[in-house]
């Protein structure tokens, strides 16, 4: 690094095999519309989910053409909704354990999982690392970064349900993906979204996805954002 370059710290954004990759789309808009750097891994089995719920096929080979579609896309399916500047955006493959955020010593922010299926959930709670993102999960727990599990499963076992306490006993934040309907949510991109602020919210990052609560009963209902 050349004398006065400031060094790269990016947040890093494990998707996992849950249903709501609409939810990680939103979380990864939200952290590069406020500036942030992204170092993005995704799951072997999020790639099912996501050729599933989008018809996208995310390939390592062609992630930045793949996330650039997917980033576009609505919660409703509707392409070409949003536009994204990727030019922050690092993409390492599931596998590559040698990959940078598998080290403590390489500078991050923290990690958000979204969405965090109840496998990868057991995985981090163990330690297992037994792909890059686990593996980096572990290391943002060790490092005492901030990690922020975005579980999207219902009903919740109860092995689960101590693997998350577990987790926030570990110093993760474990947040649920439940939309809230106070915010004056009219589409399906609205619930999306309020997921998504919440869990900017958890990272500290500043966004305006959705209307904060203000004390005002009905304030919703009037669609204020």
């Amino acid at each position: 690094m050349e004398p006065g370059e400031t060094q790269r710290r990016p947040w890093v954004v494990g998707v996992s095999g849950a249903s709501g990759t609409p939810y990680a789309a939103a979380v990864l808009r939200g952290l590069l519309a406020a500036g942030e750097s992204v170092d993005l891994v995704v799951s072997r089995a999020s790639r099912l989910t996501l050729l599933d719920e989008t018809g996208i096929a995310f390939r390592d080979a062609h992630w930045r053409e793949d996330l650039a579609e997917w980033l576009a896309r609505g919660a409703d399916g509707k392409p070409e909704t949003f536009r994204v500047d990727l030019s922050d955006v690092r993409h390492w493959a599931a596998g590559d354990l040698a990959a940078g955020p598998s080290s403590g010593s390489y500078p991050v922010k923290g990690m958000l999982i979204v969405p965090a299926s109840t496998a990868c959930v057991a995985g981090v709670a163990l330690g297992l690392s037994k792909d890059l993102l686990q593996r980096a999960a572990s290391v943002t727990l060790k490092e005492r970064r901030p990690l922020v599990v975005a579980v999207r499963e219902t009903p919740l076992g109860g092995q689960t349900l101590r693997q998350l306490v577990a987790l926030d006993e570990a110093g993760a934040v474990v947040l649920p993906a439940s939309p809230a309907f106070y915010a004056g949510a009219t589409h399906i991109q609205d619930l999306v979204d309020f997921v998504a602020g919440r869990v900017l919210d958890a990272a500290g990052v500043p966004h305006r996805l959705y209307r904060r609560w203000e004390g005002e009963l009905g304030g919703g209902s009037r669609g204020d954002r």
